[in-house]
């Protein structure tokens, strides 16, 4: 199923796992000009880079549905609040983005963030998953310290519920993974997915965010797909 705003891939089913990944696509529409260079579509600031080849990965098997963001996070980042500035960034990591300035936000709030996340709830009303597994990717250095490399394979994210996070961790890490506690961020800030449709309900979750220069190819993707599989498994059992 395909609308403007998301892409849903395979088929959610009731007691199964539903994978979020709403920066999956840098696609900007063709009525839309952001006026910036469009080689910074392929980076970070525009997409997270992997996600959508592990979260198809993923619902290609049964009992596992992927909801995916059809836009780009530069045209409307589904994982802000509506009422947070960069949900429509004007600037992001030092980068101008001209084209979002003076425009309707509500028109676009209304275009791409609403249905996003109606069509969530809707998942998650309609066919309540065993787990819940928001998918995100992050650089492996910052850009104002480029020689820095980021030692985490993984960062696990939570709010106030960290059961997921406790139970993945040692899962990863018996993989052999480098796992970031709350790192590189925190789910107490970037918790927008986490505080609306999880925590806010009560639903078994895990949030986590993998390092890109593992899974920019598509064999790191499936290597993620099948860890992912297996272990939000694992995590469902021990937190239900």
């Amino acid at each position: 199923m395909t609308d403007e705003a998301y892409r849903l891939v395979g088929t959610p089913r009731f007691g199964g796992l539903l994978v979020v990944a709403d920066h999956a696509s840098n696609h900007v529409p063709t009525d839309i000009d952001l006026g910036i260079d469009p080689a910074l579509m392929n980076e970070h600031i525009a997409i997270d880079i992997g996600v959508a080849g592990i979260a198809e990965e993923m619902a290609a098997h049964p009992g596992v549905a992927a909801l995916l963001g059809s836009v780009s996070r530069l045209v409307c980042d589904t994982n802000r609040r509506e009422s947070d500035p960069a949900v429509i960034p004007e600037a992001s990591d030092s980068h101008a983005i001209p084209g979002n300035r003076g425009i309707d936000r509500e028109e676009r709030l209304a275009r791409f963030h609403r249905p996003f996340h109606a069509k969530l709830t809707e998942l998650l009303e309609d066919a309540p998953p065993a787990l819940v597994l928001i998918l995100h990717s992050y650089t492996p250095a910052l850009a104002s310290a480029p020689d820095e490399l980021r030692p985490w394979h993984c960062g696990l994210l939570y709010d106030e519920d960290e059961r997921g996070a406790l139970a993945a961790q040692p899962l990863l890490e018996a993989d052999g993974l480098i796992v970031g506690d709350q790192l590189p961020y925190s789910g107490k800030v970037y918790n927008a997915a986490i505080e609306r449709h999880v925590e806010s309900e009560g639903r078994p979750y895990l949030y986590i965010e993998i390092r890109q220069d593992l899974i920019e190819h598509t064999t790191g993707q499936a290597e993620w797909a099948e860890r992912l599989g297996r272990i939000c498994g694992q995590v469902a059992l021990a937190i239900s």
